[in-house]
């Protein structure tokens, strides 16, 4: 397995991998994002999900309340203190057979004490990414719509897989917006 340039990227990105696709690194007053060296910087699309406490429910991964979010669509969210919010990128991603991803936060977001989590792509699933913010400050947080968030590091196998997520089916195969978990 190795890890993949920007000329690979590129070239897949090119044949539909990511939609729309910056082919360069995009800097002027905003968090970067586009083509790096050795991945690519993913913006986080101005529909967000902020976590409330108004409705006292209990975060449960069976049997998810989505009382448990006020929902904001603007060029900025505010995340509460100690807080999360979900949100999705703007590119929409389709991954080769053979391909996996590991997704990273931004150090820009990292040195404000914003933690970005997003799980793997895996081998052919396909989708905008849900991407869990999480604010680990006493302090409120500003997240910037439609600039960089993370950045996508994609590795490729020697062979592909045996069973990919389109294979198996994945409950999150084709999201388009901001999903919540699901069994």
């Amino acid at each position: 397995m190795s890890i993949k340039s920007d000329r690979w990227i590129k070239e897949m990105a090119r044949g539909g991998m990511i939609d729309p696709f910056v082919e360069s690194q995009v800097r002027t007053d905003v968090v970067s994002f586009g083509l790096s060296s050795y991945g690519y910087d993913i913006r986080v699309a101005d529909e967000f999900k902020v976590f409330t406490n108004i409705n006292s429910t209990v975060i449960d991964p069976k049997a998810f309340d989505p009382r448990s979010f006020v929902d904001l669509q603007a060029d900025v969210c505010i995340v509460p203190p100690n807080s999360f919010a979900l949100a999705r990128t703007v590119e929409y991603f389709r991954i080769p057979r053979d391909v996996m991803t590991v997704c990273l936060g931004k150090s820009t977001y990292a040195r404000c004490g914003i933690i970005v989590n997003v799980t793997p792509f895996e081998p052919e699933w396909e989708g905008t990414a849900t991407l869990e913010i999480s604010n680990t400050t006493p302090l409120p947080a500003k997240i910037y719509a439609n600039e960089g968030i993370a950045q996508v590091l994609f590795f490729q196998s020697d062979e592909p897989c045996e069973t990919s997520y389109r294979d198996k089916q994945g409950k999150y195969q084709a999201q388009r917006d901001v999903t919540l978990p699901r069994i």
